[in-house]
């Protein structure tokens, strides 16, 4: 008999790290898929979903405008609710750290469901940073029945916490099955700003920022020292995908809006994003996901936070943490892209995040926990 499974997701980055483990769940025959969104991330989210062919059959649709943590907790757990009595899911697949991830896991209790928590682990031992991600992490452990960590130091935080090992998979992280699905060195930009510049000839730097705990002093270090590299490094170009949120773009547009070596873009669909990250020489980001992403493209990565729970690739060497000082960010910079001996130290180092397998490990630990199959899914060593 087949087991229901309804997978709960709201943002373009959970969206993004589920689709591949949906789409192969699509086509098990042990499995009867259901696909509910939020839409955390409204716009966003549907570019995901119409990449990958994936359909929602439930949408929330709980984003309102300058809607607070309380009240975005409150809409997705009362929308949510009702979704399950009607469903009954023998399973609730969750992703990651959002809030739509920690207030569906909680739903699920509410009424015994089973939760499996996809992207397990993840920690920086400091409540509020970042925020409220670290807690929803934290939290959706406590409920959760499965636990899909990416890493071996990810399932050691599980354990720490009094987690059973024979919960917890050790399966890499799912998008880096998405990445290698979609990166094509033939890949054509739409984008006019990005059709205009010389990959070929030019070293480009990504940046991208918009951590809530970086807004104010934190982003002038991180703009200043940005804009002082295209002045130290004339042919330097700076590709800056805009945040859409309004004090990100109004610090931007002042700060950096008049240099001819920045572009400040509208925020990029998944395909050209990760297409344009394989063309980067470097990465500056205060984003999570990039930094399990690079070092599969051999792109060093320099993370604008002082926090990172995801201490992996620090130790691998292809991520650097460079916080929000200005000398920092622009010191480190600076050596990579003049430094060639170190750029290709950095850049040649083995991504500890994944093998492009994760969603079939988490398949078969589905199939070992309903009892379809007797032989427990092998961990990745990554």
């Amino acid at each position: 008999m087949k087991k229901k499974i309804m997978a709960v997701f709201g943002t373009r980055p959970e969206a993004i790290k589920m689709a591949p483990l949906l789409k192969k769940l699509e086509n098990e025959k042990n499995y009867e898929l259901t696909i509910t969104v939020t839409a955390q991330h409204r716009e966003m989210l549907d570019q995901v979903l119409n990449l990958f062919a994936l359909k929602a059959d439930y949408d929330l649709d709980i984003m309102q405008p300058k809607q607070t943590l309380n009240e975005l907790t409150a809409r997705i757990i009362n929308k949510l609710a009702d979704v399950l009595k009607k469903e009954k899911p023998d399973l609730l697949l969750v992703h990651g750290d959002t809030s739509t991830t920690f207030v569906s896991a909680l739903a699920a209790f509410y009424q015994q469901i089973s939760v499996a928590h996809v992207e397990a682990g993840l920690r920086t031992h400091v409540k509020y940073s970042p925020f409220p991600e670290e807690m929803n992490r934290q939290l959706t452990g406590v409920l959760a029945d499965l636990h899909f960590a990416p890493t071996k130091k990810a399932a050691e935080n599980l354990l720490s916490e009094n987690i059973e090992k024979d919960k917890i998979y050790i399966t890499g992280n799912t998008v880096i099955d998405a990445l290698f699905s979609v990166v094509d060195k033939n890949y054509s930009f739409q984008n006019p700003v990005l059709k205009e510049i010389d990959f070929e000839k030019k070293d480009v730097l990504l940046l991208t920022a918009h951590r809530r705990e970086n807004l104010g002093e934190p982003m002038e270090n991180i703009f200043r020292a940005v804009r002082d590299l295209t002045a130290e490094l004339p042919d330097l170009e700076v590709v800056f995908p805009v945040h859409l949120n309004p004090l990100i773009r109004e610090l931007s547009k002042k700060m950096l809006g008049d240099n001819s070596q920045i572009h400040l873009i509208e925020p990029l669909d998944y395909l050209p994003f990760v297409n344009l990250m394989a063309r980067s020489k470097i990465i500056l980001t205060d984003s999570g996901g990039i930094q399990e992403e690079a070092p599969s493209l051999a792109k060093p990565v320099l993370v604008l936070r002082d926090t990172t729970e995801r201490p992996e690739a620090l130790e691998a060497g292809t991520v650097i943490k460079v916080g929000t000082e200005y000398q920092a960010i622009y010191q480190q910079s600076l050596k990579l892209l003049k430094d060639e001996a170190e750029y290709k130290r950095r850049a040649a180092a083995v991504n500890p995040y994944g093998d492009g397998k994760a969603s079939e490990r988490i398949i078969k630990a589905l199939d070992y926990y309903f009892a379809f199959s007797q032989e427990r899914a092998a961990d990745f060593k990554g």
